[in-house]
């Protein structure tokens, strides 16, 4: 199988995943809340955590399939996050994968509460999983509570939110962007080291690789926040320039370096599975992306 048939299988089976979740729920009377939770989780993207998820499964020799629940519950806690992040009182996106905002469509309070019931939700399907070793449970369900909340991507979004009147050092933007989009990235390779009964030096290997890819696809997206075109994103362009990222800091010159480093140390912690060329492969095709 290809590389580009693995990606499509994988993506392919979390949109089926998902929907088959809460398709039984529709005739239930809160159905508009459904209704709006399925707009924005099936809207398609990249799905890239879902693939994290189940290729650090594999990768540890065991049925990718495990991992669903982990990466299903990733996915949902993602899409919350984008819901409440296009809303008025943050970044007041109109588009989000090239069509209207959730709330555009729904009205603010319905996709508050739908972005309340992912979060939710998420740890329903989460807790689910079947594991080799239950007692890993309790570490999973512990490191995707930490890695969505305060400590999180919600504390990244808080220190980015009070940076706004102020320029940041390097270390101030790393520390939000690593909490920001990194952390859900290693929610879902952690989990799914999990997921596959990894041992203890691939759970820290799939760290190490999830801090590093994080900050290099986060850079990457900032710089397509001001070169990038907005019907090939999917979503608006040039709302980050007020905001402390690595192009403002640096300019885009330094951005592509920092890039390639940050992609180097994710691959090198990939040393340790022995079948790692498509999770290599991937890697390098996120962080050289143009769209």
């Amino acid at each position: 199988m290809t590389h580009e048939e693995m990606t499509r299988q994988y993506r392919e089976y979390i949109q089926e995943y998902l929907g088959d979740f809460y398709r039984e729920l529709h005739g239930e009377p809160q159905k508009q809340l459904f209704e709006a939770m399925e707009y924005s989780l099936l809207a398609g993207g990249k799905r890239l955590r879902p693939v994290f998820a189940f290729e650090f499964c594999r990768m540890c020799g065991k049925d990718w399939h495990a991992a669903a629940p982990f990466a299903a519950a990733v996915e949902m806690i993602h899409t919350y996050s984008l819901i409440h992040d296009d809303l008025p009182s943050m970044d007041n996106d109109d588009f989000r994968r090239g069509r209207p905002t959730n709330h555009k469509v729904y009205g603010e309070a319905m996709a508050i509460l739908a972005g309340d019931a992912l979060l939710t939700d998420a740890f329903m399907v989460a807790g689910s999983a079947v594991l080799e070793k239950p007692e890993d449970m309790g570490f999973a369900i512990s490191l995707l509570a930490h890695c969505a909340g305060s400590m999180g991507m919600v504390g990244g979004q808080v220190l980015d939110i009070l940076s706004e009147e102020r320029t940041l050092t390097e270390q101030e933007v790393i520390d939000i962007q690593s909490r920001k989009t990194g952390a859900l990235i290693n929610a879902a390779c952690v989990l799914g080291t999990v997921a596959g009964g990894g041992t203890e030096e691939q759970l820290e290997a799939a760290g190490r690789f999830a801090g590093a890819l994080g900050l290099a696809f986060q850079i990457r997206d900032d710089m397509l926040d001001v070169i990038g075109n907005a019907e090939e994103l999917g979503k608006s362009v040039g709302t980050d320039v007020s905001k402390n990222t690595f192009v403002r800091l640096y300019g885009l010159e330094k951005c592509e370096e920092l890039v390639q480093r940050y992609t180097r140390v994710a691959i090198e912690a990939l040393d340790i599975f022995e079948d790692n060329t498509y999770m290599i492969a991937l890697a390098k095709s996120l962080t050289d992306r143009t769209v």
